[in-house]
């Protein structure tokens, strides 16, 4: 008789040899995976713990993650990214809600044609929308202050004082479409039985009722993953930062990666960003646990 861990060996080694083909095509992209991606993450945990020279390196210990906990630099930039994606995620997300619920309600066509126009703004490189954006709050130029201009008001250096800095940069953000979010809440919302619609209905619930009683708890898993992406992807603003103000006026729109992107790029101190690095990835992956917690679903 053959124990349980024979036959669980026997049947994954057959699974194997029975989908060989599969792995094959998988293999190129493990590659790629494990030289790009595992390996220097590996890497940098190791060197978060030396002091990095070209020509032999130090052991330092915890000494870097003593020096980033005592940096007002890095306290001011998580204090910015923790803004940052404050205001945006929810946003972002909620907005994506909204739209979809929007969409939903009105013909196919109409539904295809508004995917394709909330979606194209998504296909834009950043580096290209945030140099449209810095034209707009440019000082002497820039769209926005010409528009408060008609009004006898002063212009506003959008980008040059520590007050308004982040917010614009903030506001910029929102104003993108979260495309992803609206494609992804249109097909979830597709796929809830509109049986249970019908009994809400004979029930005399109204729209909104319906909407907030039956579809948004239906959503809670596409809502769980966008929320994650988007805090993520907040968590890791780049492109805006160093096109639009280079972390200034100061430290005011200094970020997280901004920070170890200069950390290790303009002041050679890569045991420091690496540091930095491996303790964003701590402050990632609290928020993301706490976001499973909180919503949680069965599926």
């Amino acid at each position: 008789m053959k124990t349980s861990t024979g036959v669980k060996k026997h049947g994954t080694l057959f699974l194997i040899k029975k989908n060989y083909s599969a792995y094959l095509f998988l293999l190129p992209k493990l590659i790629l995976f494990i030289t790009f991606i595992a390996i220097p993450v590996v890497w940098a945990f190791i060197l978060s713990f030396q002091e990095y020279k070209v020509f032999g390196s130090v052991w330092a210990g915890l000494d870097n993650y003593k020096a980033v906990f005592e940096s007002e630099a890095f306290r001011k930039a998580l204090y910015n990214t923790a803004i940052y994606t404050v205001v945006t995620v929810p946003f972002n997300v909620v907005s994506a809600l909204v739209i979809a619920s929007l969409i939903h309600s009105v013909s196919r066509t109409a539904q295809n044609f508004f995917r394709a126009a909330f979606y194209l703004p998504t296909v834009a490189s950043m580096v290209i929308i945030a140099m449209v954006w810095r034209w707009m709050y440019n000082y002497e130029f820039g769209l926005f202050n010409y528009i408060i201009g008609w009004f006898g008001a002063d212009p506003i250096n959008w980008l040059g004082q520590t007050d308004s800095a982040l917010w614009a940069i903030i506001i910029m953000q929102c104003m993108i479409p979260f495309g992803v979010g609206i494609i992804l809440y249109l097909a979830s919302m597709g796929s809830i039985s509109e049986s249970l619609y019908e009994a809400a209905t004979i029930d005399g619930a109204s729209s909104f009722q319906k909407w907030a009683r039956i579809t948004i708890p239906m959503l809670k898993p596409s809502t769980l993953y966008l929320v994650l992406l988007s805090t993520i992807g907040s968590f890791q603003v780049f492109t805006q930062i160093i096109l639009m103000t280079g972390g200034g006026p100061g430290f005011a729109t200094e970020t997280i990666v901004h920070l170890i992107y200069k950390t290790g790029f303009r002041d050679f101190e890569f045991g420091l960003a690496a540091a930095q690095s491996v303790i964003l990835f701590g402050i990632i992956l609290i928020v993301s646990i706490f976001q499973f917690k909180v919503l949680q679903h069965d599926e």
